[in-house]
């Protein structure tokens, strides 16, 4: 074989930290951990937009929101036709390119470069599209009942599984991607692409391994003392607190648990899969990498869910394990360049022998070229954040409120000590709000004047109704028509 298969799973909201590799005291992730022993492990990678759409863009096109388009969360916007992504690019260098499980692209059946795309889009069938997942639940006599176990996609109450094993969606999507892997044509290289949907909510563990959890101790979450205080916060760090308010502390922990053994399923489920890649003889040339889109704040910091630049929501896993004998990837072996979901598709390419489209902006995570700042954006108007990261220091700035924060992460890895208006950083904030000015662009600019940043008025959040639970899926069957009235509020708020 000329050039090696490449393996890319990716899943959604998890933190960089819910590893065993990474340290975690309670988390059970023996594949990943023996996964990241195998090759690298990138100890500061992030998600520059840190939720969902956004970060998925760059992830398939190499891009930073400011290219792509995305930097809130726009469920009708399709991929720019001027971008080409990952799976085109693979294709148009004579890989064959499969699909499975959560891509999360408008339209749905848009296969953004791949030959085929088995689709689980969770049911979103408010867009008016029925995906494989749930035809094969039908197939399997279990029509439009995915969502009988009543979890809200967005919240944080819990309960087992409530259909067979092998109809939960991470095997699911597993057995199809194996399944891909078999049904290659051994004549041509091969792109593969398994997208979990877990552990983002909803969270359905399987009973067992809710289980396997009972007699391991979950760690508490953690809070700094700026985060005590919700009426001083941010308005945005106010809202995503708000989302936890519906849980005592018992009921935090009983999340915690559900979502870590969402985590234990999917580490299992990779394990077969390198299983598979063992059984059918192409292991040793097969080029793997795991990450995610974003975090999960999972109540640290008095916060759920993710479009925060705290660590839990934006620091990811990014784990790459190289073909067998692989001296550029190596093994046993920690990178702590700063590296982001755009550096994705440029890696791959590198390590197959692609050239690197020149509208790619991501870098390379095992090139010379290396960044010594990060930018990172979510959100437009009084929710939206920004966030510069450079050496060991964070700062983080929300318009709503001219609000800015500073972390020292080498000293403070769990950031529970603000420094901003610290007079030993006095110097360091002011160099990297500076440089925040220079990544400022579009609809930001009203919140400069004379060459300085100002922001908004501050605001105070206060919660309003939640009539959709949090847009919590009902019946799948008979398939809902498209419903333009059915999209998420993410902060809904009283006005």
């Amino acid at each position: 074989m000329t050039r090696p298969n490449v393996l890319l799973i990716v899943t959604d909201h998890w933190s960089a930290h819910l590893l065993g590799s990474a340290g975690h005291p309670a988390i059970q992730t023996p594949v990943l951990d023996q996964l990241a022993r195998n090759g690298v492990r990138f100890t500061n990678a992030y998600s520059e937009h840190p939720v969902c759409l956004p970060a998925r863009r760059s992830l398939m096109t190499g891009t930073s929101a400011r290219r792509h388009g995305d930097r809130s969360f726009q469920p009708q916007l399709e991929m720019p036709a001027d971008l080409p992504t990952l799976a085109q690019t693979f294709r148009n260098a004579g890989y064959q390119a499969q699909a499975v499980g959560k891509i999360h692209v408008y339209p749905q059946r848009d296969r953004i470069g791949f030959d085929d795309v088995l689709l689980d889009d969770e049911g979103r069938t408010l867009y008016g599209t029925t995906d494989d997942y749930e035809i094969y639940l039908g197939e399997a006599g279990y029509l439009g009942r995915q969502y009988d176990h009543g979890m809200s996609n967005n919240t944080y109450a819990w309960r087992p599984w409530h259909l067979p094993e092998e109809t939960h969606p991470t095997n699911w999507a597993t057995r199809m991607t194996a399944l891909a892997i078999k049904r290659r044509d051994p004549t041509r290289p091969s792109l593969w692409y398994c997208g979990y949907r877990h552990p983002h909510p909803p969270l359905v563990p399987l009973q067992s391994y809710i289980d396997l959890y009972r007699d391991i101790e979950i760690d508490e979450p953690f809070g700094g003392a700026w985060a005590e205080d919700r009426a001083a916060l941010p308005y945005n760090a106010q809202a995503t607190q708000a989302r936890g308010d519906a849980l005592n502390a018992q009921q935090a922990l009983a999340a915690r648990r559900a979502f870590y053994a969402l985590c234990t399923h999917i580490d299992h489920q990779v394990g077969s899969l390198i299983g598979t890649l063992r059984d059918e003889g192409v292991l040793n040339d097969t080029i793997v990498l795991f990450t995610t889109d974003h975090g999960d704040m999972l109540g640290n910091h008095g916060m759920w869910a993710k479009q925060v630049f705290y660590e839990p929501s934006c620091h990811i896993p990014m784990i790459l394990m190289g073909v067998a004998d692989d001296q550029r990837v190596g093994f046993q072996r920690q990178d702590d360049r700063l590296v982001c979901l755009r550096d994705v598709m440029p890696t791959l390419l590198d390590l197959c022998g692609i050239p690197i489209p020149q509208q790619v902006e991501g870098l390379s995570m095992l090139g010379d070229a290396q960044r010594k700042t990060l930018y990172g954006e979510f959100g437009e108007g009084p929710h939206a954040s920004r966030m510069l990261r450079r050496g060991g220091h964070k700062l983080i700035w929300y318009p709503c409120g001219n609000r800015f924060q500073l972390f020292d992460l080498g000293d403070d890895p769990q950031e529970l000590h603000d420094r901003a208006g610290d007079a030993s950083l006095a110097a360091v904030q002011a160099e990297l709000t500076r440089t925040l000015l220079g990544e400022i662009y579009g609809s930001d600019e009203v919140w400069m004047k004379d060459g300085a940043l100002v922001g908004e008025p501050g605001r105070t959040f206060v919660a309003g109704p939640n009539r959709s639970i949090s847009a919590t899926r009902g019946r799948q069957w008979p398939v809902s028509p498209a419903n333009d009235t059915g999209f998420m509020q993410f902060y809904p708020e009283s006005k």
